[in-house]
Parts: structure tokens; sequence; C-alpha cells
């Protein structure tokens, strides 16, 4: 959008104005008085919804970074409040724009492995690496007031797990703080998930782990099939297949795709949904559906890692 006029509603005071940016305003009335036509919320998760309401009523497409909130206060009012009024709301779980991620899908849609009887998933990342630039204990990942901790800033697994596989029934969880990072929230957890049972009447389980201390960065999610497995890396960009009665993995798909570039297919779908009046790819209800899986593993996490049905905390 070469001709758009993009203003940045800021917190605080300043003559500061950011890059790429027309202006700055400093509350969300003169905000909504600038009658935008789309709002990017890009604050902090605990401040998402608040804002993002008070924008919606107003009749502005949104755009809300992920996760959707800390918590579920508020979500599903935000949710009625866009569908009353016909807008656009895209949560931003860029990985689904990924197209190795499109291609492993597609192929587990395709059944290349049989029936699927396992699925591992993991991510991980030390926090020092992470972001080099700042002080990683000023960053949101660090801080509780500010919605870090892992399992909402590696939410994107949970978010493109039930896209590929189905619906979290329920789940299993330990959070824990492992290591000597100078902060206030979570820095590994471990995830079982129960998705919903297939037509044959078997239930897929997952194992998730999510991190910020690991220094190989790590990004992958493992299929098991009846028939052999298939293999995504994310950072790679890399899908691969074990087939039955082989003996070296194979490559079924390669891309040099950037993770810049999904950010650029994101804005793509947003705008082509707004203009189109079409439902977006990563919807308000997705978001919702990832926030739904969180409180679940907060409270299986606070009962001692005991079975948490996904929703009984909405």
């Amino acid at each position: 959008m070469p001709n758009a006029d993009i203003r940045v509603l800021r917190h605080e005071l300043t003559k500061e104005v950011p890059e790429f940016s027309n202006g700055c305003f400093f509350n969300i009335k003169d905000a909504i008085s600038f009658a935008p036509l789309l709002a990017v919320i890009a604050s902090p998760a605990p401040f998402h919804i608040a804002t993002a309401q008070a924008l919606a009523r107003a009749g502005i497409h949104l755009f809300i970074e992920k996760p959707l909130s800390s918590s579920l206060s508020g979500v599903a009012e935000l949710i009625n409040i866009c569908h009353t009024k016909n807008l656009i709301l895209l949560t931003g779980y860029n990985l689904r724009f990924l197209p190795s991620l499109q291609r492993y899908r597609a192929l587990l849609k395709d059944r290349v492995v049989g029936n699927i009887l396992s699925v591992r998933c993991e991510i991980g990342q030390n926090l020092l690496s992470w972001r080099p630039d700042i002080d990683y204990r000023k960053s949101v990942s660090a801080r509780h007031d500010m919605g870090g901790g892992v399992l909402l800033e590696l939410s994107h697994e949970l978010d493109y797990l039930r896209w590929i596989f189905g619906e979290v029934n329920w789940v299993k969880a330990t959070l824990s703080r492992q290591s000597n990072l100078e902060i206030d929230v979570e820095d590994s957890v471990y995830l079982t998930l129960g998705f919903a049972a297939t037509s044959v009447g078997r239930q897929l389980i997952a194992s998730v782990n999510l991190d910020f201390i690991r220094h190989d960065a790590t990004r992958t999610c493992v299929a098991i099939g009846e028939n052999g497995t298939i293999r995504w890396n994310g950072l790679t960009g890399v899908v691969e297949i074990y087939e039955a009665g082989s003996e070296n993995w194979r490559e079924l798909f390669s891309s040099s795709y950037q993770r810049d570039d999904a950010y650029v297919s994101e804005w793509k779908e947003l705008l082509g949904c707004i203009k189109n009046c079409k439902k977006p790819m990563v919807t308000g209800e997705d978001g919702l559906k990832v926030l739904q899986i969180i409180e679940a593993a907060r409270s299986s996490a606070r009962l001692g890692g005991q079975i948490f049905e996904v929703g009984s905390c909405s």
C-alpha cells in the first residue's frame, strides 16, 4: 500500500516518529478519530484486548500479533464484535505462511506415511541469543507482566499443530524454570496433547517441548506413521521422509523462502481478505483456540501434570 498513511499509537509522549510512519497518536480516542481502515495490535499481549475492542467497536479491521492475548478474558467478546461489524480479524501466526510447513501439511493430508500414530514437536533457542541487541531481562519474553514465558511466546507450535492434526481435546503439562536466566517466567515447557479421535477411533498423541535455554536453535515437527516418518525442519525449510524398509532420509521439499517472506505473505493475505470480504487463514477463533490450550496447560501444571480438558477454563 504505497499511498498508505501510517500512524502509531504510543503509550507515552515523545517527539520521535518511528521509521516508515507519518506520525503518532498518544490516546485511543485520537487514533479512532483518524478513522483507519486497519489497525495492527503489536503491543505486549496483556494489552491487546482492551485496545482491539475499542478499535473494533469503531469499525476498524484488525491484525493482532500472536498470542491474541495473555488470557481468555475479553477474547470471545472481541471476536463477537468483529463478527457483528463484519470485520476481518487476523491473528499473527505467520508460520502457516511458510511454504515448507504448507507442503508438510499437504503431504500429511495425502497420507504419504499412512495413518499418523505419533507426533513429536520441538522448538528451542537460548534467550541470550534470541535478541542479542537488547537486554534480555527487559524483553517481553522474560517478563510475566508483559505476557512473557515460553508457553505464550512460542505458541506458534500450538497453532500449527491444531492446523495440521485437528483440535486438541486435552493437555498434560509441566512448566518450569530450569536455567539461571534472570526471568520471572517459565523457560521450559513439556506438553502432551491429546487430539480429537479419528474416524477409526484412534486418538493421536503429540509430545511438545518448548524452551528458552538450548544453544542449538531448533524447530522441528516429526510425524510417525504406519509406513514411515515425515519430518519438517522450520529453520532450514526442508521436509524429509524415512520410508519403511529404507536406510536413509529422503528429501521431499526444500524452500529457500526467508522468514520475512512469510510476513509479506501474511500481509497480502490480510489486505486481500479486507478487499474481498474473505475469511483469513488465521482467524480470531484460531487465536482463541490456542489460548484455550494454553489455559488448559497452565491448569494441568498447577495440578501436578494431570490431564486437563481444553475449554474447561472458558
